[in-house]
């Protein structure tokens, strides 16, 4: 354009043109019409139901765990959503159509071929309900509805000085799996007892997000409370334990390709541990971690690397996304070997 412009001396009759009133008038008039527009788009945008903001935990037909959350930005909508091990955003490109919020998820791809999906969430009579809309090869489509129960804001720091933990009681009696059963049982069934430790046998050594061994998971399930835990992780292997099924507390060593957010002493994709206080691959270590109100404090390998932080969403790969529900302590056996010892649970004593 500059180029054209500083050539315009060349043709005097495109200079007469261009310093007439009628250019003049035209642009103008042009310039306004672009602003008037893009003013007049932007004031009759639908605004987000103020119903819908805030955090949700969702009940798919499909039975697969899931969570959003919807906020408002400058007057435009932001969605987060996480279905199990997916991701969670955020997603920016929503909009409202009708009172309803419309918004992708971000692509995946599995055996090759690339799914959309599109998310259609609202209200009606002030019950959230919605539906996902996956787009699969061939033309072919499927539709999963859900409806969602709203998740009460943050609650404020708990004073843990003045927390009441009732009498630890050991969760693993070391002889068998006695208080424990696999999550899909449908699956290979990698987990057993040998020699006082919990141990999952597996070949799996890489680190993608599932495998075709079983996760195993307490059969009670427990509010907020105080977990002390031990484990083994060889060198690059890679694991994990969810505290009511919710939160992950990463299981890798020291040197794990994995650091920080995903980092042994973090709460995976969430906390990031203020040093790395693991040991190397192939050296027993210990977590004891205390989950109060919504916030986090972890100590491994008896440095504090975590202290009172809110916890805000579920993890990837969380069985429970509701975060006042009970939970059980849940354990990755569908990634590496890794073997567990001690593990021992004191409740919250409510008054």
């Amino acid at each position: 354009m500059l180029e054209t412009l500083s050539g315009v001396s060349q043709y005097p009759e495109f200079s007469v043109f261009m310093n007439s009133p009628f250019f003049y008038l035209r642009t103008s008039l042009l310039l306004a019409s672009i602003t008037i527009t893009g003013s007049f788009s932007s004031a009759y945008a639908e605004p987000v139901p103020e119903g819908l903001l805030g955090d949700w935990t969702l009940a798919l037909d499909s039975g697969v765990p899931a969570w959003m959350r919807v906020e408002e930005r400058e007057g435009k909508p932001v969605a987060w959503m996480r279905v199990y091990i997916g991701p969670v955003g955020p997603y920016e490109d929503a909009e409202v159509k009708n009172g309803r919020l419309h918004f992708e998820l971000k692509k995946q791809k599995k055996k090759g071929a690339t799914t959309n999906q599109r998310v259609e969430v609202g209200l009606k009579k002030g019950v959230l309900n919605g539906t996902i809309r996956r787009e699969l090869p061939y033309g072919t489509a499927e539709e999963v509805s859900f409806t969602g129960k709203r998740i009460p804001p943050m609650p404020k720091a708990p004073d843990l000085s003045k927390v009441h933990f009732g009498h630890p009681v050991s969760l693993f009696n070391g002889r068998n799996l006695t208080g424990w059963i696999a999550h899909e049982p449908e699956k290979i069934m990698g987990w057993s007892a040998k020699d006082g430790l919990l141990v999952n046998s597996t070949p799996k050594t890489d680190f993608s997000a599932t495998g075709d061994h079983a996760n195993l998971k307490t059969e009670a399930h427990f509010e907020d409370f105080w977990l002390h835990v031990e484990f083994l992780i060889g060198a690059q292997r890679n694991s994990g334990i969810y505290l009511r099924g919710t939160y992950e507390a990463q299981v890798v060593d020291r040197d794990s390709r994995m650091q920080g957010l995903q980092g042994v002493g973090a709460i995976f994709g969430q906390i990031l541990p203020t040093e790395n206080a693991g040991r190397p691959g192939g050296e027993w270590q210990s977590y004891d971690i205390t989950l109060v109100d919504r916030h986090i404090t972890v100590v491994l390998n008896g440095v504090k690397v975590i202290d009172n932080q809110p916890v805000t969403m579920p993890t990837a790969g969380a069985i429970n996304t509701d975060p006042y529900a009970p939970g059980p302590i849940y354990f990755q056996g569908d990634h590496t070997s890794v073997s567990y010892r001690n593990i021992y649970l004191a409740p919250v004593i409510k008054e």
